[in-house]
């Protein structure tokens, strides 16, 4: 079982927890359970987030029939699937010694997990040596079912486009989501995936370079706001979830903890800002498509503005 680093101890001690390690620590394995294993078998998607040869944090989608994801043994995990060579991580996917963060999610039943380790192409694939596997909590995930279209109709990634800020209509989409992921790493570039949901409003736009979500009430664990006490970097991914668009974001986020800005929306116990920095759009990226969403009866709801 490993420790939490410093970075994550001292968010748990700032927001409050007494001894935080006794418990939570006990969610972290260092491999995957049976009943784990049979979950990720039956999964079309997985979010990845790791460092772009620059050191610039991204989170990508790799997708694919159930079976794309499989567990030869406890302490491995392969994906029969790479990224796109144009997505900002098609290239350190083939490379070996990759370290990647994880997280597969299950929207008709609101199961998630999270695993991080190093990754190496195989194949068409990559083969991940696993050393972390977390269990995440239901709450803020939108019930949807999923279609998988056939090759010759979806996935074909039929534009891309690149920009150092948001256009009006990206804006658009990032106000009217219900879900992300997001993508950190602790100073010793150990990655980490995680998502983030709420009703649509809960990630705000503020300009066409400065996003700012809430913090909802979680596993206490602060893996991700960890991480960013001690690296700033941070790789956003928010997936169309009836097109099959991909909207990438890259750049620095900071929790911000004062108690009257975070009273001002509800259900935050602290509120995170993020300045993008890079963008990349794909249209019809990946061949999912997915049910208008059964909305989390945890989501708090969002203040008008």
């Amino acid at each position: 079982m490993a420790d939490y680093h410093r970075g994550e101890l001292a968010v748990q001690h700032r927001a409050g927890l007494r001894d935080p390690a006794a418990g939570s620590l006990r969610a972290i394995r260092d491999a995957v359970p049976e009943a784990a294993a049979l979950f990720l078998a039956r999964q079309p998607m997985i979010v990845i987030g790791a460092a772009d040869a620059s050191g610039r944090l991204w989170s990508t989608l790799l997708t694919g029939a159930p079976g794309l994801l499989s567990v030869p043994d406890p302490r491995t995990l392969t994906v029969a699937a790479l990224p796109a060579d144009d997505d900002p991580l098609g290239a350190v996917l083939r490379e070996s010694g990759t370290r990647v963060g994880m997280i597969a999610i299950e929207p008709a039943t609101r199961r998630r997990i999270r695993l991080n380790g190093v990754a190496r192409a195989e194949g068409d694939g990559v083969r991940i040596a696993l050393d972390q596997v977390i269990g995440n909590c239901p709450k803020y995930l939108q019930k949807r079912a999923y279609a998988l279209l056939p090759p010759d109709r979806g996935g074909r990634r039929t534009a891309v486009r690149r920009g150092e800020a948001l256009t009006a209509v990206q804006q658009l989409t990032l106000a009217t989501a219900d879900s992300f992921f997001i993508a950190t790493a602790s100073p010793d570039g150990d990655a980490d995936a995680s998502h983030r949901g709420g009703n649509p409003g809960f990630l705000q736009v503020l300009s066409p370079t400065r996003l700012r979500w809430p913090d909802y009430a979680g596993n206490a664990m602060f893996l991700t706001l960890g991480n960013l006490e001690l690296n700033p970097g941070a790789g956003l991914l928010v997936p169309d979830w009836e097109t099959g668009d991909l909207l990438q974001l890259s750049g620095t986020a900071r929790t911000v903890w004062d108690g009257a800005e975070a009273a001002a929306v509800p259900g935050a116990q602290r509120l995170v800002e993020f300045r993008v920095e890079a963008v990349q759009e794909t249209r019809d990226a990946v061949r999912l498509r997915w049910s208008d969403p059964d909305f989390s009866r945890f989501n708090p709801p969002v203040a008008q503005r």
